[in-house]
């Protein structure tokens, strides 16, 4: 899937626009990120698409994949939970680098906020 992107980043600023977002967060939530790998990447794979079952020419912004903490029961040697947060789509859906900054910080949290054990129908009501 090709996608028309209006405003490019070196992959270095960018991943530290995701390092700026999670470092903004309260300590509280910091403290909770135990065992959580968080990482950027061009496009999410075929196989994310699949399972979260979202057809191919959709534009995914982020992905969190693991057991929330609301879920977890005798957790424990277990792999890291990954989110992932996905540069091409974010600047597809940006036309500034303000966009995309204030895109990148609402999609930390949106998937951070997944971690926590909300959903998306529970974020949406909060308006995230």
């Amino acid at each position: 899937m090709e996608i028309d992107i209006p405003e490019r980043l070196p992959r270095d600023e960018f991943e530290q626009l995701v390092i700026d977002a999670i470092d903004s967060l309260p300590q509280e939530f910091l403290d909770r990120l135990e065992n959580v790998d968080i990482i950027v990447e061009s496009v999410p794979t075929r196989a994310q698409l699949s399972q979260q079952g979202i057809p191919e020419d959709s534009l995914l912004l982020g992905l969190y994949e693991g057991v929330p903490l609301t879920a977890r029961e005798n957790y424990g040697f277990n792999l890291p939970d990954k989110i992932t947060i996905f540069q091409e789509a974010i600047e597809a859906v940006c036309s500034s680098s303000e966009e995309i900054v204030r895109e990148v910080q609402e999609t930390v949290a949106h998937e951070i906020a997944h971690h926590f054990g909300l959903s998306d129908e529970a974020l949406e009501t909060l308006g995230l």
